[in-house]
């Protein structure tokens, strides 16, 4: 671990934030570290090394001990909170692992990537629990429903799967929401259990994936849709794309109430605080 700040840091490499915990936040970046922040400062907390190609993608457990951080060295690793610590190196995927998710309870993980395969883990013991196949492509996109009872994945084969996690099924079953002419880039769940998609078709579209009904289309990016967010309340979507701008949208009306400028480059991710009073954008500025 190095905790102590640079003297200049390469923050263009910043590509993906994390959600927060507390008064932390997480950043994964092209030169193989995850970074710690303090939201209110922005001080340097840590900066840790251990990957060995390009962090992709970080996320904190909803308990908020650890967190896990994917790569392009096919690996995912896990972390103590508290001590800056690595745990667990994961591994299993043969290409670039791209998203990972922790379950309600924080006792489970699932990752995916480029060898299109989808991986439910074990996050005490580190062992995988299932291998989850059916994308045609690329999954560059995860999250479990609020019950964990599904997880939604995200492929560039344009399709979102919701997989049927309960115990009692004796393989993973799993249906897909289509409709996307582009890439899935993102997906995330409201605490309600209603499911957002980005995609590289500029839009995003609000499902309720028990029925695989589309709710409301979101028009309005003029590049592709990078990262969503809901408010803790479900009022609202932010939604990052592929340029200087971040959009906020009203989960009722479907209208976009907001775009936030004044970015310098690129807004790769977006994250809502717990309280839902911040909104914080990433870009590799």
């Amino acid at each position: 671990m190095n905790s102590g700040a640079p003297g200049k840091l390469a923050v263009g490499r910043v590509k993906y934030f994390g959600k927060h915990r507390g008064e932390t936040l997480l950043t994964a970046s092209d030169d193989g570290c995850v970074y710690g922040w303090e939201t209110q400062s922005g001080r340097l907390l840590w900066k840790l090394g251990g990957h060995t190609g390009p962090v992709k993608f970080c996320r904190f457990s909803p308990d908020g001990r650890l967190f896990a951080s994917t790569s392009c060295d096919c690996t995912i690793r896990l972390w103590d909170v508290a001590r800056a610590k690595c745990l667990q190196v994961l591994k299993g995927h043969q290409r670039s692992v791209e998203t990972v998710s922790f379950s309600p309870d924080s006792r489970q993980l699932a990752s995916g990537g480029w060898d299109k395969r989808v991986m439910l883990w074990e996050v005490k013991s580190g062992q995988m629990l299932r291998l989850l196949l059916g994308h045609g492509d690329s999954v560059q996109s995860s999250d479990f429903s609020p019950s964990a009872d599904c997880l939604a994945t995200g492929s560039w084969d344009s399709t979102v799967r919701i997989w049927d996690l309960r115990a009692g099924t004796p393989k993973a079953f799993h249906h897909k929401l289509e409709g996307h002419s582009g890439n899935i880039s993102c997906v995330c769940y409201s605490a309600s259990g209603l499911l957002a998609s980005g995609s590289w078709d500029k839009t995003i579209r609000i499902w309720k994936p028990q029925t695989a009904n589309l709710l409301v289309q979101l028009k309005g990016h003029v590049t592709w849709v990078k990262s969503l967010a809901f408010s803790p309340n479900e009022l609202w979507l932010v939604s990052a794309g592929y340029s200087r701008m971040v959009k906020v949208w009203d989960c009722n009306t479907g209208k976009c109430i907001e775009t936030l400028k004044g970015i310098l480059d690129v807004a790769h991710s977006c994250a809502f605080t717990p309280d839902g009073k911040l909104l914080v954008s990433g870009a590799a500025d």
